[in-house]
């Protein structure tokens, strides 16, 4: 059954990605929340660019990855959750439980430490808000975020099927909440009592700091409510608020390469 999972992880992921990214770009063409401003073709090519690089990037460092880790860990007996001798259902629950709430406070440090926003900040000089935001990332900060997933994994020990759900969980949400759908607004606030949706986490792309120091959450929302991170709507309203960074919304900035050496250039 590890070898399965290990055998079987980048099909697993890549499938699912695949799948939620095809039908949420048919959604936002069909039901867009705002209009986009800038060139999408350019957009797309640099985050999705971004996205291969960095899938490339962490399997030549960590070919183990995180599936090896907890199988690893399983083998060892390391972890908190190897300890206990708890069913498969409830170490997968713990385990994504677990995950996310570390995600959320790693969010919050990347936003917090001015070295580490240096790297993230890339992720929010995205001038315009779609699903293919959810993506553009830099290699360096992916790099960061494998390795605390890999000690995560190694302290609890949760089964390779709990770190492949947690994963694939994280994907597509993260696709579902960058996306530029419009949903109703009942449908959104049903949503968002389990889920973090587009309307809640677009706010964390406003211009202003006091927007986008907010609702740090990627899987779950109940982060952001407990440890008072959460706000409801964008004070200019989704339609008109200003998405991205000041001082990068030039058209030159959106390059590959511009991306890359971002945050090792002065501002």
């Amino acid at each position: 059954m590890n070898e399965f999972f290990i055998q079987s992880e980048s099909i697993i992921r890549l499938s699912v990605f695949l799948f939620v990214l095809l039908i949420l770009t048919g959604l936002e063409y069909t039901f867009p929340k705002r209009s986009l401003l800038y060139s999408k073709t350019r957009r797309w090519f640099s985050n999705i660019s971004l996205s291969v690089i960095n899938t490339l990037f962490v399997k030549v460092v960590f070919p183990i990855a995180v599936v090896g880790a907890a199988v690893l860990a399983s083998e060892k007996g390391w972890g908190l959750l190897n300890g206990f001798g708890i069913p498969a259902w409830l170490n997968i629950i713990l385990f994504l439980l677990v995950f996310d709430a570390i995600i959320y406070w790693q969010h919050r440090f990347f936003h917090s430490v001015p070295l580490l926003w240096r790297l993230h900040r890339m992720h929010h000089t995205d001038p315009d808000y779609d699903v293919s935001t959810a993506i553009r990332f830099h290699p360096v900060e992916i790099f960061l975020s494998a390795c605390i997933k890999l000690v995560l994994v190694i302290m609890f020990g949760p089964l390779p099927a709990a770190v492949i759900v947690a994963e694939v969980l994280l994907n597509a949400t993260s696709l579902f909440n960058h996306s530029n759908i419009s949903l109703p607004r009942k449908v959104d606030q049903i949503l968002r009592l389990f889920i973090v949706t587009p309307d809640m986490h677009r706010v964390h792309h406003s211009v202003a700091a006091s927007e986008h120091n907010q609702n740090f959450g990627f899987n779950f929302p109940w982060w952001d409510r407990f440890f008072s991170t959460y706000k409801e709507q964008p004070e200019k309203g989704h339609k008109a608020m200003d998405i991205g960074l000041e001082g990068f919304q030039a058209t030159d900035v959106m390059a590959l390469s511009k991306l890359l050496l971002q945050p090792f250039g002065k501002r």
